[in-house]
């Protein structure tokens, strides 16, 4: 893992958890939480021990897409997470349900982060999946700077506003010296259910060109598809479908490779002691 910033205290593993994926946008709207949940329960369905924690407090949106809303027990100490499709999970949204805003400033953010990360009773994870909130704020410097993200995913349409705040986000990992697992461009392309004939809603390409530039790997093209959204709202993520979904365990089955890789290229982790 990379070594820590000058100034910084030392990140600390999280018991259990081997691995984990940030996923993070430059803006909102381009479909990172859909991006986190099916990668989530594509980890899951690939036979992965999998978490997903919604680091989005402001806007947490995985308990709709997951289908759960429940209140999480406490045992001692440890917060119990929920379990859905096969994915532990943790969000602000079990902790504050309906639409009563969250009006919070920085410490309580990092407060409530480190509750998520270390408060919870995750238990034994292959990888733990992180939906951070959109941009590059106070949310995702507490998590990075306190917790060893083994990489992370940068989520992007086709448009230029998009691919614009996407680099900003890429600079922002490199900045704090957490690997790039990778680009993925949602909402990529519109399948004609007419005449399948394919069509570029947000233009194409954009995605695989800022990753060319910026040299990060292009982890692939998820379509726009009504059938992504349904799921969502109902709260059945599409990836369990075996046709549609395929995309999105395509976005696992790269995520595990890239893992890796990168794994490799770090070779050894060294353990600092007193």
């Amino acid at each position: 893992m990379s070594p820590n910033q000058p100034g910084q205290p030392p990140k600390l593993p999280i018991p259990g958890v081997k691995n984990l994926i940030a996923v993070g946008s430059g803006k909102g709207g381009v479909g990172k939480t859909t991006v986190s949940v099916n990668l989530a329960v594509g980890l899951a369905a690939l036979g992965y021990k999998v978490g997903l924690m919604d680091a989005d407090v402001y806007g947490p949106n995985v308990p709709l897409m997951m289908g759960i809303n429940q209140t999480p027990m406490a045992l001692g100490e440890r917060i119990q997470p929920l379990q859905q499709y096969g994915v532990k999970l943790m969000s602000m949204g079990f902790l504050s349900p309906g639409d009563k805003p969250l009006v919070w400033r920085g410490p309580m953010l990092h407060s409530v982060i480190q509750q998520f990360l270390r408060g919870v009773d995750w238990g034994e994870l292959d990888y733990l999946v992180i939906d951070l909130p959109p941009g590059t704020g106070d949310v995702q410097l507490s998590l990075i700077q306190t917790a060893p993200v083994t990489a992370a995913v940068v989520v992007t349409t086709p448009s230029d506003v998009s691919l614009e705040d996407a680099r900003k986000a890429i600079m922002m990992f490199h900045q704090v010296k957490v690997p790039i697992l990778g680009i993925v461009e949602n909402m990529s392309y519109l399948q004609c259910p007419h005449c399948n004939e394919r069509i570029d809603v947000f233009s194409h390409g954009g995605g695989r060109k800022t990753a060319h530039e910026m040299q990060v790997h292009f982890l692939g093209e998820l379509p726009l598809d009504p059938d992504i959204r349904i799921g969502g709202d109902s709260g059945e993520p599409i990836v369990q479908n075996k046709v549609k979904g395929e995309p999105f365990l395509e976005l696992a089955r790269q995520a595990v490779l890239r893992i890796t890789e990168i794994s490799k290229d770090e070779g050894p982790k060294i353990e600092i002691t007193d």
